[in-house]
């Protein structure tokens, strides 16, 4: 199932979304009987989807979703975590290998941003690049979990956008300062929850940015596959609950390329990954204090 999270008139919502038609909360109570909750964290994650998934026949699926606008599907992850270099394709342009143990970032929920919204960067960026990355979102909390037992980690999946100020980054000689400015982590435009996806390691991924195309790969090309990446983390840290671990990006980007031509005001970039949707967002570039 895709489940949106869902804003109208400041209202905030969520929903079941079926192509271009969505089953918002209400109308999921008043069909089903349940009352299920306000917040979208203890709809997914504390028992009451499992309640309602089997009802799903029972919805209508009537609104359109164009009335609504779509948010970031997570709001205020305890943890974003994006990997470095996890594409062989990626890494090998780079002039690098794929690292063994994932190269992890921590990039603040405060970063997070929706479909059809701006990316807003500030005047001082002079190499603002994107990366399309396969994010899962992790559905039980879980420590040192065997790579056999990952996949139960999972909830589902979305499109990442891992925006990355690479004047910045070079300059810190890390990543944190250069992937961290609010607006720079587009996910979405809703979660497709794992049962839908039969292989997660064979998703056709694309980059556009003003209709050409930059980025053209497969999650089939991650080195550290999705199991090995839950497991190792949770090595290091507790996974929690609506955490986002986003699994890294693919060959395309402008990092390190010959006349790169990076990111600038008014582009738009519009990403894809096969049975997950589209992210679109537009580049705004404004003036620093």
């Amino acid at each position: 199932m895709k489940i949106a999270r869902l804003s109208h008139n400041n209202n905030e919502t969520y929903g079941f979304v079926n192509g271009d038609k969505v089953s918002t909360k209400d109308e999921i109570t008043y069909l089903t009987g349940v009352p299920i909750p306000l917040n979208v964290k203890d709809f997914l994650f504390d028992g009451w989807y499992d309640e309602i998934k089997n009802k799903i026949d029972d919805l209508s699926f009537e609104e359109n979703i164009s009335k609504y606008k779509l948010l970031p599907p997570i709001p205020n992850p305890n943890k974003i975590i994006c990997l470095a270099f996890n594409y062989i394709d990626h890494a090998k342009e780079q002039g690098l290998q794929a690292p063994e143990d994932p190269a992890i970032v921590i990039k603040p929920r405060t970063a997070l941003n929706s479909t059809d919204s701006d990316i807003i960067c500030p005047d001082f960026v002079t190499q603002l690049d994107y990366e399309i990355e396969l994010a899962l979102i992790i559905g039980k909390n879980c420590k040192n979990i065997s790579v056999e037992d990952a996949n139960s980690a999972i909830f589902g999946y979305m499109v990442f956008n891992d925006v990355s100020a690479r004047d910045i980054q070079f300059k810190d000689k890390q990543f944190t300062r250069g992937k961290s400015f609010d607006s720079f982590a587009p996910c979405g435009p809703w979660i497709t929850t794992k049962d839908e996806i039969q292989n997660p390691q064979n998703l056709k991924m694309t980059t556009k940015i003003n209709g050409e195309l930059r980025q053209n790969s497969s999650s089939n090309n991650m080195f550290i596959k999705i199991p090995e990446i839950i497991s190792k983390i949770s090595k290091v840290m507790t996974l929690e609950k609506g955490d986002i671990i986003s699994t890294g990006t693919p060959a395309g980007v402008m990092l390190n390329k010959p006349n790169a031509v990076f990111l600038k005001d008014g582009d738009k970039v519009e990403m894809e990954i096969e049975k997950l949707g589209k992210l679109n967002n537009t580049i705004k570039i404004v003036k620093s204090n």
